[in-house]
């Protein structure tokens, strides 16, 4: 069993993850890299650069569970949609501090953008 605070140290020096996630109408499982980040309060983050047009946030969304591939380890995860303004401003700072992007963030009283739109929390499932 790993810690979520185990996990979250795994995820802030990692570049790149795998995460397999189910399909939302076949149930398949489906495999993608992904860049991951975990912010200054220890939440691990991940974020569609497309916004919610690729498949994998939309499965997430319809189920939640999904398997982190970190480290050589295989996590059962849950994604859980995250939509809270100040918590998508710490992801998307701690997204441009790892991977030193500019990436655009929507400002107050804007409408998210779809990377934003498209960030998920994972969570160790056994948390």
């Amino acid at each position: 069993m790993i810690t979520q605070s185990d996990l979250a140290r795994a995820a802030a020096v990692a570049r790149e993850v795998d995460l397999t996630t189910f399909g939302r109408e076949t149930g398949r499982p489906s495999r993608r890299t992904i860049w991951i980040t975990t912010d200054a309060l220890g939440r691990i983050h991940i974020r569609s650069g497309q916004g919610l047009s690729r498949d994998w946030p939309r499965n997430l969304l319809a189920n939640p569970r999904a398997v982190l591939h970190i480290n050589g380890r295989d996590i059962a995860v849950r994604a859980r949609h995250v939509s809270d303004r100040t918590e998508l401003r710490a992801s998307h700072d701690a997204l441009q501090q790892k991977y030193g992007w500019e990436l655009p963030a929507s400002q107050p009283g804007d409408a998210l953008t779809p990377p934003e739109q498209a960030t998920f929390e994972l969570i160790a499932a056994d948390q």
